[in-house]
């Protein structure tokens, strides 16, 4: 099970054929929209696949239901450590948990900024900048829920006060969260409305449609497809997130994708081999890549090819990647994220203030822990 986007789908299929004509195992391959692949229980679909794609904040709820089978299995550790140091930023370790490796990176994503090259010359280095030019219309971001809560993290992080990741406690001082929260804010003021119901993939066709007008989406996960020639009528470029610190693009929240394997599988043997072939460097700047997958290797990311098809994505933000922060992953985490955006939206629609949002959302982090 994997996301329908060609770059969660298509890669998969490619590199699944390449594998029955090696060892005559064939994979087949369902999908998930984009929204359910955020949210959807991990537990039922190990119920149902050999397979599957996962986001690592559920590695904690992983590992309270026994759903996935380990990869750090005996005999493999030269593999495995390859993939530990060709992780893009903190992408391999956001997988492991209690001392297990739960799924290896396959594709590496966190909140980067798209922009037009044919309506700007540059892409904005300052949040300053972004709301100048909000303030001329020519500006989207994605708020629907769980994205306004991404856009929390990276700026908290950005201006030098991450949120916690461990608990219990506040996820962010009061003040601090309440400066970010008005920042969104007056962020918001100066977008349509409709942002509180797009996600990434929303803002990107809008961005790349013939005749649109909007020039930068400055808090984003990275799609590379977008940055194809061919894909969609205008070109994206894409380029680390504009800073509203002094520290230049840090924070960022991590995205991307893991592929795991699931522990109530007839085929684990068999699946944890291919889950180590897809994630190698061979694959992930191969035929993964050619196939409009974003890979989570760094081969992938340093590839001159890889990179000259792309428009440059690789390289031109990976400086974010790098630097980028990693959300909590307890047990809890994900009920918390849900509710959580949900509030934050509830508040940034009606004007509220930050004080009473960040107060109840504290309270809400407080209380995942159990």
């Amino acid at each position: 099970m994997t996301w329908s986007h060609p770059r969660g789908y298509d890669p998969m299929v490619a590199c699944s054929r390449i594998w029955a004509e090696k060892t005559g195992v064939e994979i087949d391959w369902d999908k998930r929209s984009l929204q359910d692949f955020e949210s959807f229980p991990v537990e039922e679909l190990a119920r149902a696949y050999d397979l599957i794609v996962i986001d690592h904040p559920h590695v904690g709820e992983i590992t309270a239901q026994g759903c996935l089978a380990a990869l750090d299995v005996r005999g493999r550790d030269t593999e495995r450590m390859a993939l530990a140091e060709a992780s893009i930023g903190g992408s391999f370790e956001s997988y492991t948990w209690d001392g297990r490796q739960w799924a290896f990176p396959i594709d590496a994503a966190a909140q980067v900024q798209a922009w037009r090259p044919d309506l700007l010359e540059d892409a904005p280095r300052t949040f300053d900048a972004v709301l100048a030019l909000a303030g001329e219309g020519r500006v989207l971001i994605p708020m629907r829920p769980p994205h306004s809560l991404m856009t929390f993290f990276t700026l908290a992080a950005n201006l030098g006060t991450p949120c916690a990741t461990e608990g219990p406690g506040d996820l962010i001082a009061a003040s601090s969260g309440t400066r970010v929260y008005e920042l969104i804010a007056e962020l918001m003021r100066h977008v349509p409305a409709e942002c509180h119901d797009l996600d990434p993939i929303a803002v990107f066709e809008r961005m790349s449609d013939a005749g649109s007008t909007i020039a930068c989406a400055p808090l984003i996960y990275g799609y590379v497809n977008y940055g194809i020639a061919g894909f969609r009528p205008n070109v994206l470029a894409f380029a680390d997130i504009p800073a509203a610190g002094g520290d230049g693009p840090v924070g960022s929240a991590l995205g991307g994708t893991g592929i795991a394997v699931s522990a109530f599988s007839w085929n684990i043997p068999k699946a944890v081999d291919f889950a180590y072939w897809i994630a190698s460097g061979e694959v992930q700047r191969g035929p993964f890549a050619a196939a409009g997958g974003q890979p989570g290797h760094a081969a992938g990311w340093d590839d001159d090819t890889v990179n000259a098809t792309t428009s440059g994505f690789y390289r031109n933000t990976r400086r974010t990647l790098d630097k980028a922060w990693m959300r909590p992953r307890h047990k809890g985490y994900m009920a918390f994220q849900a509710a959580a955006s949900e509030r934050l939206n509830a508040g940034l629609r009606s004007g509220e203030t930050g004080t009473s949002v960040i107060a109840d959302i504290n309270a809400m982090f407080a209380k995942s822990f159990g």
